[in-house]
């Protein structure tokens, strides 16, 4: 059985020239970043008293807080519409009846093709000019009908291509039992495809929380917004932008952590149900007596 070797194991020589490369290119990002520093301390903006400013409780109340929260607001309003969105177009793709699976093909590739900034775009203009929503909550819903229609589309996706990437013997099994194609895909195939493919989906969501940003583009008073007009207010334009990507990571680190410690719980409960069955349908072991779970007292 012959194998192919895609790539050379790298010589003596080879490995001294990525040594000199890795070298150089570490030195020329030591010497942007020294660069811009350098440029901020001549610009006063690395002063003591200017990111000082930044623990005053004035700037927390009138400008990061509500940022913060505006920004949470239309990330959960949005990461909920996406997941209904993406369940149900994506059933929509696996379903059997050829104009379901038509139109629900044609909603997600539509949706994914197009930025989410032009759909916030199309949908405030929409909503200002009819005044759907009134004054204060047009831009809410713009960022909203963006955030979800794109991002439910890729989920819509990953739970098409989620399923198929099962083995056929579940369908099978489902079928097998007398449980019909629908019933397979929801009872049996579904559940299973969500599990596989929670990192892809937790990596969605924040990409959802990270594109709330876009808001600003439709004078949506979240956290970028508000930092820049903390900025603007303050004179610390480098230190409000600083502030609101340590929140923009700190959320995102969070959000990740909470997605593995549900991923791990589901592991944890797959196992123990898999164990539990394994160990139910083993037979005893010849000269035993069968174990009979004792009666509940009544």
């Amino acid at each position: 059985m012959s194998t192919s070797i895609l790539f050379d194991a790298p010589g003596p020589r080879a490995r001294a020239r990525h040594r000199v490369l890795t070298g150089i290119g570490l030195l020329l990002i030591a010497g942007t970043i020294a660069l811009v520093l350098w440029r901020l301390g001549r610009a006063g903006q690395l002063s003591g008293s200017m990111w000082g400013q930044l623990l005053q409780a004035d700037v927390w109340t009138a400008y990061v807080v509500p940022g913060l929260l505006k920004t949470l607001q239309a990330a959960v309003v949005s990461i909920v519409l996406a997941l209904a969105f993406g369940l149900v177009f994506g059933l929509g793709r696996l379903s059997h009846i050829a104009p379901v699976r038509w139109v629900s093909g044609a909603v997600v590739e539509f949706f994914r093709a197009v930025p989410v900034l032009l759909m916030m775009y199309f949908a405030f203009a929409l909503y200002t000019r009819n005044n759907v929503f009134g004054v204060d909550f047009n831009s809410f819903y713009a960022v909203v009908t963006g955030l979800t229609l794109y991002n439910g589309s890729v989920i819509a996706e990953l739970v098409r291509s989620g399923v198929h990437q099962l083995p056929k013997g579940q369908g099978e099994a489902g079928l097998s039992v007398g449980l019909t194609p629908s019933q397979t895909l929801r009872s049996i195939q579904l559940p299973q495809a969500l599990t596989a493919m929670l990192p892809a989906l937790v990596g969605q969501l924040v990409v959802i929380l990270k594109d709330s940003a876009l808001g600003t583009a439709i004078t949506y008073p979240e956290l970028l917004q508000q930092a820049r007009d903390l900025g603007t207010a303050y004179g610390a334009v480098i230190p409000a932008y600083v502030l609101a990507a340590v929140l923009f990571i700190l959320l995102n680190y969070g959000l990740t952590v909470l997605a593995g410690r549900v991923e791990r719980r589901i592991n944890r409960r797959g196992r123990a149900a898999g164990g539990a069955a394994h160990a139910a349908a083993m037979p005893a072991a010849p000269g035993t007596a069968a174990q009979v779970p004792a009666e509940p007292p009544r």
